[in-house]
């Protein structure tokens, strides 16, 4: 069909070669593995920026959200030798660390009545019990009841399964038991057999990933998810991975919000490139405009720096994560980012781009708006 469309814009849809696209997204038709190839490598990114940001603001206006958090990384002692990670060390390797649970609560018990959300992820860690996770989760609900807590990838859900000799559901069930309420999306990395086999052979590929995803949305556990790119993944294999989550968000409805991270090349064994903030902002828009079921896109400030995270809100972003306070995993990995943002920096951040703040909790309900 024709769509009335401001001349100059028009013009430079039909030369891009999205214009197809463009009516695709005002009549809510989704978009092909072909489409999201062609997203993924137009050489107009303002283009790109203004189909995502049509879609933004018909999920959610002008509103960009945000969360008062804290980040526990309790343990980066693994089992696993992932090429691109740089956070995990080995038993008495210079740098390893392990937190003990009294340790992990003096970090949240200043914070208690300040904080909504605290986000836990760690490594594979072949000392630590079943007891300590579970107490852990308890441990916290009892200091607030009220701090929303989001832990565990999949690749840690599918390592307890096995270390422990539960089934996803019995992992899930008694860390929900415990007080869990959401999942991170972490540990996804790209679906692609071929990446896997080259990266990270050791650890859970895309089916188990999406079946411990899929169990928990099954108990009524919302979760995330996130794409791990710019490292040796091509853009078909991006393309297919952001199909797979599209796929299971049909099946369940239980995702909340897709994070894309960027690698970060320093201290780990395969050493690639920085991607740029093209690049990010790219990754950003087609996450938009391919993942039409999910309600929010969010960028990881710590991951793409806060000038990138600033103008990730006009190509499809509608959420910044929030305060952060302690951050292992990025900055291991070269970040140089702030391990905190102070809640009125990032009100500022969100406001100078010309969007309404909106503090939320790890559910998107919203706390205030500013």
């Amino acid at each position: 069909m024709k769509v009335e469309l401001y001349q100059p814009y028009e013009e430079r849809l039909v030369k891009s070669g999205l214009y197809d696209i463009f009516e695709k997204v005002i009549e809510s038709e989704r978009l092909s593995f072909e489409d999201g190839v062609r997203l993924y490598r137009t050489d107009d990114v303002l283009m790109l920026g203004y189909l995502a940001n049509m879609v933004r603001e018909k999920f959610n206006g002008n509103r960009t959200y945000f969360v008062k958090n804290h980040i526990i990384n309790y343990s980066n002692i693994c089992e696993l030798d992932c090429k691109f990670c740089s956070f995990y060390r080995k038993e008495g390797q210079a740098g390893a660390y392990r937190f003990t649970l009294e340790q992990i609560f003096d970090k949240i018990r200043p914070l208690k009545d300040d904080i909504v959300e605290v986000h836990i992820v760690g490594s594979l860690d072949p000392k630590l019990p079943w007891e300590y996770y579970v107490d852990m989760i308890r441990g916290i609900k009892e200091i607030n009841p009220r701090i929303n807590i989001k832990a565990f990838t999949a690749v840690e859900i599918d390592y307890f399964a096995r270390m422990f000799g539960k089934s996803y559901e019995e992992v899930l069930l008694e860390l929900k038991e415990a007080g869990l309420d959401t999942m991170p999306g972490g540990g996804a990395e790209v679906f692609s057999e071929r990446v896997r086999e080259k990266l990270f052979p050791d650890k859970i590929g895309a089916e188990e990933w999406l079946a411990v995803h899929r169990t928990a949305h099954k108990i009524g556990i919302k979760t995330n998810a996130t794409m791990l790119y710019g490292h040796m993944e091509t853009i078909e294999e991006r393309v297919v991975h952001l199909i797979k989550l599209r796929d299971l968000q049909d099946e369940t409805n239980g995702f909340l919000t897709f994070i894309p991270l960027p690698y970060h090349p320093k201290n780990n064994k395969y050493a690639g490139e920085w991607t740029t903030g093209l690049q990010n902002l790219k990754s950003f828009a087609v996450a938009r405009l391919m993942l039409d079921n999910f309600p929010h896109i969010k960028c990881f400030w710590i991951s793409t720096g806060v000038k990138v995270a600033q103008v990730s809100q006009s190509f499809g972003v509608d959420d910044l994560d929030g305060t952060v306070r302690e951050e292992r995993i990025y900055h291991m990995a070269g970040a140089d980012t702030s391990q905190y943002l102070p809640k009125n920096q990032i009100i500022k951040l969100i406001k100078d781009a010309g969007r309404t703040p909106v503090e939320r909790d790890a559910y998107y309900n919203v706390i205030a708006e500013y």
